[in-house]
């Protein structure tokens, strides 16, 4: 099927300052995914081979990305604004799908609505400290996401002796949306970030950042055989999973379906996203800000 880039009217919605607090779930609504553009697809992934069953509405926030060189209080209102768009369209759960937004803002948007949240950290620093032998786990990410000190905070909930090292890497989203996942550019960058945790010694490599997990062969080559590499999106799909259930809300049958909102350049994100879902992106719809 041809992409279609389609534009939606902006809603009111859209100019809340506060994400609206549900009235009433039930198991047939969808569940709302949002990133600050088009890696938290890599979540949705996992999402969609986990709950097969289950609608999504994802929304990335393309015009303003990337959210890591951002100030806290940015990124937390960039996050709620998200939040509040998908809340206007009847969502049983939200899924933070950006780790900059989970470790900046999550707590603040479950605060603001009874809608169940659901961040990538937490699992995703679970899932760390459950594959490590040696204790010394790895964390990549943005600058905002290392400089919360979210993934140390969580992981060391898990494991209380871990040693944990972290780098920021910059350059690594932008080099993944251009298509640099395999060449000497590429290789070059990843081997440049990594430096520092390989010499550390870590056995688990944490990738806190969506858009990470698309560069996993390069990881793999720079750290070799030995370093286990983690990514949050499995973790978080089955701890929305978990959660479904736990609360009733899953929902039992019926064939599952996505639609995509992107905030600029519905035609880039649908080329792009289907590096990281595949054909399923067949066509994203613009909201204007």
């Amino acid at each position: 099927m041809t992409p279609v880039a389609r534009r939606a009217k902006p809603t009111p919605s859209m100019n809340h300052r506060r994400p609206r607090r549900a009235q009433a779930v039930a198991a047939e609504h969808p569940i709302g995914v949002f990133d600050s553009g088009i890696g938290g697809l890599t979540v949705l992934k996992a999402l969609v081979e986990e709950l097969p069953s289950e609608q999504f509405i994802y929304l990335g926030d393309t015009a303003r990305l990337p959210y890591g060189t951002k100030s806290p209080e940015v990124i937390v209102r960039y996050s709620r604004e998200n939040a509040e768009f998908l809340l206007a369209r009847g969502i049983k759960m939200l899924v933070v799908a950006c780790n900059t937004s989970s470790a900046v803002a999550l707590d603040r948007i479950a605060s603001e609505t009874i809608v169940p949240v659901i961040g990538v950290i937490e699992p995703g620093a679970r899932a760390a400290a459950k594959a490590t032998h040696s204790g010394k786990i790895g964390v990549i990410g943005t600058e905002a996401t290392i400089a919360s000190g979210a993934y140390t905070r969580a992981i060391q909930k898990y494991r209380g002796d871990a040693e944990i090292y972290t780098r920021a890497c910059p350059l690594l989203v932008p080099m993944v949306e251009e298509g640099f996942l395999d060449n000497e550019i590429a290789e070059k960058t990843v081997a440049h970030y990594l430096e520092s945790l390989k010499a550390s010694g870590i056995d688990t490599l944490l990738l806190g950042c969506t858009h990470y997990p698309l560069l996993r062969d390069l990881f793999r080559k720079v750290m070799g055989p030995h370093v286990r590499i983690v990514d949050s999106a499995t973790a978080t799909a089955r701890a929305v999973g978990e959660q479904l259930s736990a609360l009733g809300l899953a929902r039992a049958r019926g064939r599952g379906a996505q639609s995509f909102f992107v905030t600029e350049r519905p035609d880039r994100f649908v080329r792009v996203g289907r590096r990281f879902l595949g054909p399923e992106v067949e066509s994203a719809v613009g909201i204007e800000r």
